[in-house]
């Protein structure tokens, strides 16, 4: 399978990506925790069918030390003892946020006063942030049709 397009070999692309990229640094900066990050960027990505990404984060997380355990249940998390209550905040937003047309009202208040518990201030700004991101990373990858399985873990810095 190849991709529809060669996105990261774009001049248009690449400048696209820096831009993006750094966008990115802002959140992977934050204090929200790294765990979070990742199980967020997984499952917007399994919602959205992005292999890539799907691909990315998992082996990502797993070098960071994720178990096996909570990397396969992030697709069924409601049902999973494994996950702390500021991580089920933290996936039950980034539902919300990824299924937007999905939901005539949007991301509801109950889910939003729940990760208000858990996160503050800019660490919430960085998970709607991130959010945000993968999205579009899920976007683009899906449009392209990127091919998914070759990743390995820090291939892009």
């Amino acid at each position: 399978m190849d991709a529809r397009l060669n996105f990261y070999g774009s001049p248009v692309a690449t400048k696209f990506a820096r831009y993006i990229n750094s966008a990115g640094k802002a959140v992977s900066d934050s204090t929200l925790p790294a765990a979070t990050q990742e199980l967020v960027k997984i499952r917007a990505s399994q919602i959205n069918g992005c292999g890539f990404c799907t691909d990315m984060h998992t082996k990502d997380a797993a070098h960071a030390g994720e178990t096996a355990q909570r990397l396969h249940l992030v697709a069924a998390w409601r049902e999973a003892k494994v996950f702390t209550d500021a991580e089920r905040a933290a996936l039950e937003l980034t539902e919300q946020g990824t299924r937007i047309a999905d939901a005539a009202g949007g991301v509801t208040d109950a889910a939003w006063a729940d990760a208000a518990k858990h996160y503050d201030e800019d660490q919430l700004a960085a998970l709607v942030s991130l959010i945000a991101l993968i999205n579009a990373y899920n976007r683009m990858n899906v449009i392209i049709q990127q091919p998914a399985g070759d990743y390995r873990p820090g291939q892009f810095g």
